[in-house]
């Protein structure tokens, strides 16, 4: 298909997060295309391994579009009274958090820079199930926190150290335990969770400290939306449902 009849694939969470940082930084300004952090951050873009080779065109993430995208997310803020571009609702919601959240966004954007300059593609290809299940740090931190959950050798020793322990597989918040509930066919199944983001902890060692055994349903309800509770936080949401109920 000539390139005519194509465009580049849409600004995702985490390529915004990364052009919104520029404007934050900027004093909420939009950034020229001249200004070398835009010529940064487009190689930053173009490393990053969130959309396809075949999807992209020549343009793709190039000075001209990360600038023009720094000023649709300046043109967002609720402040801003210059000329209003034509911002997305990805640009306005990325915006407000960054407002409302700096440090913490200023943090996600930094693993975000961290994580392209070790990106490999193929360690992502059986991550997907993920991908639309998380926002608060979007498709990319989160397939590399998925990649650290499942280290098989580092699941296998927190494993044999839960059950010298305690003996048994349990989820860790609701206390399922796969080998009681199916029989035979539960028996040694268990998910892994590395209990603090990518964006808080930056690029580390995973001790089997750092992650948590748990079962799909709760696995999945962490990772579901921000902000990301701990096992003993969703714990906590669970006990206050079962008393609503109960009482």
């Amino acid at each position: 298909m000539p390139d005519a009849a194509r465009s580049n694939p849409d600004w995702d969470w985490d390529e915004t997060v990364l052009a919104c940082d520029l404007v934050a930084h900027n004093d909420w300004q939009p950034l020229a295309v001249t200004d070398q952090r835009v010529v940064e951050l487009s190689r930053v873009l173009r490393r990053m391994s969130l959309h396809p080779p075949e999807a992209r065109l020549e343009s793709f993430r190039n000075v001209d579009g990360v600038s023009r995208k720094t000023h649709n997310l300046a043109s967002s803020s609720p402040t801003w009274t210059g000329w209003r571009s034509n911002s997305s609702q990805r640009d306005r919601e990325v915006m407000a958090q960054f407002q409302k959240a700096p440090d913490a966004m200023h943090r996600i954007a930094k693993g975000l820079r961290q994580n392209a300059l070790n990106d490999t593609p193929e360690d992502y290809s059986s991550l997907a199930s993920f991908d639309e299940e998380s926002v608060l740090e979007g498709r990319y931190l989160l397939r590399f926190h998925l990649v650290r959950e499942r280290n098989q050798g580092l699941r296998q020793r927190k494993i044999r150290n839960v059950l010298a322990h305690s003996g048994s597989l349990a989820c860790e918040v609701c206390d399922l335990d796969f080998a009681q509930f199916y029989g035979d066919r539960g028996q040694g199944y268990i998910e892994c969770h590395h209990v603090d983001p990518l964006h808080i902890t930056g690029q580390r060692s995973t001790r089997i400290s750092d992650l948590a055994l748990l079962c799909s349903n709760c696995h999945r309800m962490i990772h579901r939306k921000p902000p990301w509770p701990t096992p003993a936080e969703l714990r906590a949401i669970i006990e206050a449902q079962q008393a609503r109920h109960n009482g």
